[in-house]
């Protein structure tokens, strides 16, 4: 492939990797250091002039680290004369700073889509927002991914006669059904509320359950707060048995030996949108590769082919 340039940050090395194995282009380097007063400088260690640029970069943990990391390659890139910039955001961690739901707030999501505009992007390939205001944040063209066929090619191999798909709240429930259509099955939603990042109440279960096999969809999954409180209003309703599954695997803290403790979940899936760290790792998680499908997307990207298209 000519003409492309791609380079990533040190927020998931690996996953820019495979996506550059699957375009069959070098991952070029970048290099990333501090000053004495802990200012960063980065370096674009390839040809940028008259390239298409790409430069991937999930906001995960430290996130302002590594947001300020993309910032000044998006920076570098400009001022190396780079012919087009996307910013590959396989995890937009300020998408759940969407709106303002209590007095003097900033809504970050916004925020952080304008400094990435001014810092130099011409575009944003993301993968799975939160919610589908935050595309409309970006003053930029945005190709939104999402990986519900890679999550529902993983399900395809299991007995689902008796399955349905439950979304733990109604703003999620869009997504769900369209993962249910995926799969042939039903779909229920959880009735919630979030009090605080990590104090969610979920009512009751809207759709029937009872003695059903359930495959619980989230967009991300953090502390765990919310299938933990889906999964006692699921116990009320004696279903037999439950899988969770989401793209962004963030499982902060201990979440993913919480969750595998519970002899109910069978299985966690997630893909690799962010880093998920090997002692993290039990019989029960599973981690689907969305490389393929970035680099893919990718391509369309820089041939001038249909994005949409992947979704068809």
């Amino acid at each position: 492939m000519r003409d492309i340039a791609v380079f990533t940050g040190s927020a998931h090395p690996d996953l820019a990797k495979e996506i550059c194995e699957h375009l069959g282009v070098p991952l070029l380097p970048t290099r990333i250091d501090r000053f004495a007063n802990d200012c960063i400088e980065v370096q674009l260690q390839g040809n940028c002039r008259e390239r298409d640029v790409f430069l991937i970069q999930p906001l995960v943990p430290p996130t302002q680290e590594h947001l300020a990391e993309l910032l000044f390659m998006l920076d570098a890139a400009r001022g190396a004369s780079a012919a087009r910039i996307t910013v590959v955001l396989p995890h937009y961690a300020y998408a759940r700073s969407d709106k303002k739901d209590a007095p003097r707030i900033s809504i970050g999501g916004r925020l952080v889509a304008d400094l990435l505009t001014t810092a130099g992007a011409d575009r944003v390939l993301a993968m799975t927002l939160h919610s589908p205001q935050v595309h409309g944040f970006f003053s930029i063209p945005v190709d939104h991914l999402h990986a519900l066929r890679e999550l529902a090619h993983h399900f395809r191999g299991y007995d689902l006669s008796n399955t349905v798909v439950v979304s733990p709240d109604l703003g999620n429930a869009k997504e769900a059904a369209a993962f249910a259509r995926m799969l042939g099955i039903e779909v229920a939603a959880g009735a919630k509320q979030r009090f605080a990042d990590d104090k969610v109440v979920i009512s009751s279960v809207i759709g029937e359950v009872a003695d059903r096999d359930v495959i619980v969809l989230d967009d991300e999954i953090a502390k765990g707060s919310t299938v933990f409180e889906l999964l006692a209003r699921l116990r009320e309703r004696n279903v037999r048995s439950v899988r969770v599954a989401c793209t962004h695997g963030l499982l902060t803290n201990d979440a993913v030996q919480r969750l595998s403790a519970e002899k109910e979940i069978e299985e966690i899936v997630c893909t690799n949108t962010v880093p998920i760290p090997k002692h993290k790792a039990t019989d029960k998680l599973t981690v689907i590769s969305i490389a393929p499908a970035l680099a893919e997307a990718i391509r369309r990207i820089h041939n001038g082919e249909s994005v949409s298209a992947l979704f068809s």
